[in-house]
């Protein structure tokens, strides 16, 4: 979440004439995150998020991103849902840009997560896995590993900068990356940034997950081997395998894997990996000037490559396997 564009008490004041959710009350901006514009809004029938969706999300993926949330929501998973204006339109429009009103979650995301919490999260993403079943909208994966070649092109350059000789290494993971990777697995709707950030708890249970905006259809183990890279490694840039082990355990609690996703659970990591390497490198020096927001580091990723680069299973046996 962010804040690059933002909006005046007159356009908020239209904007809310078209709900029925009363006047405002409150509405303050939240920076965190390098995609929308968010902002916590409070009118006098509760609170919500108001989303103006910038940058990669484009306007024709939105009815999908809203309608898998409805979906979701009325299958019984705890999210935020979209909310119908008088005329049962969830997207709307701020100073020409597409918007969405969302019920607010409650709960907390943790910072440094536990293997309790992994265990919870592994078995919050395959309840998301399981209640988006049926969806019959479909998107395409536009950053999955079919993209990744494309994205780097541009950013050699910008790799060069940020560690010289990085343009070479990340070329070769590509190429170990195409070698490898998996087909024919288990598919359907996946989250594709379940990040602790993204998720929240209350107390150590699981209570939710927002922010479904790179959702599409991909392998659903994939799902997994980014929340592993999100969720498992520590401070220091090692990799927990006790917090991987229960991400997965809880995962099996809800839908148990079959082998063969079992065995690409490590080439799905690195390319997990690859994929937040290449957009933070691509955002790391595309931040409007004086917009609200901490730009990531690439070089968090570009550590977690280098891990997994050592390792052949790193998942179940540690590193150096």
């Amino acid at each position: 979440m962010a804040v690059y564009t933002d909006i005046t008490d007159e356009e908020l004041g239209t904007l809310l004439a078209d709900f029925d959710i009363g006047a405002p009350l409150s509405l303050k901006g939240v920076a965190e995150g390098v995609e929308n514009s968010n902002f916590l809004l409070e009118t006098e029938a509760g609170r919500f998020i108001l989303t103006i969706y910038e940058k990669r999300v484009r306007a024709d993926d939105l009815p999908y991103f809203l309608d898998l949330l409805t979906w979701l929501s009325r299958h019984g998973f705890p999210g935020a849902e979209p909310v119908a204006d008088r005329q049962g339109r969830t997207l709307k429009s701020v100073r020409g840009k597409p918007a969405a009103i969302v019920t607010f979650l409650p709960g907390l995301s943790v910072r440094r997560p536990n293997a309790a919490h992994c265990r919870e999260a592994g078995a919050g993403l395959a309840w998301l896995h399981m209640a988006a079943s049926g969806f019959a909208r479909t998107r395409e994966n536009t950053l999955g590993h079919a993209a990744w070649r494309a994205v780097f092109a541009p950013l050699e350059a910008a790799a060069e900068v940020l560690k010289p000789g990085l343009s070479r290494t990340i070329r070769a993971d590509l190429d170990a990356l195409d070698a490898a990777w998996p087909a024919n697995l288990p598919s359907g709707v996946i989250h594709a940034d379940f990040f602790p950030d993204n998720v929240f708890f209350r107390g150590e249970a699981f209570a939710g997950a927002i922010d479904f905006y790179f959702a599409c259809n991909d392998l659903l183990a994939y799902d997994i081997a980014i929340a592993l890279n999100a969720w498992c490694f520590e401070v220091d840039g090692s990799f927990n395998l006790t917090s991987a082990r229960a991400l997965v355990a809880g995962y099996e609690s809800r839908r148990p894997l079959h082998p063969a996703e079992r065995a690409a659970l490590s080439v799905l990591a690195r390319g997990a990996a690859m994929r937040f390497f290449l957009t933070r490198l691509a955002d790391w020096g595309s931040v409007p000037e004086g917009a609200l927001v901490r730009p990531k580091s690439p070089l968090e990723y570009e550590r977690k490559l280098a891990v997994h680069r050592e390792s052949t299973d790193l998942l179940f046996f540690g590193p150096g396997a």
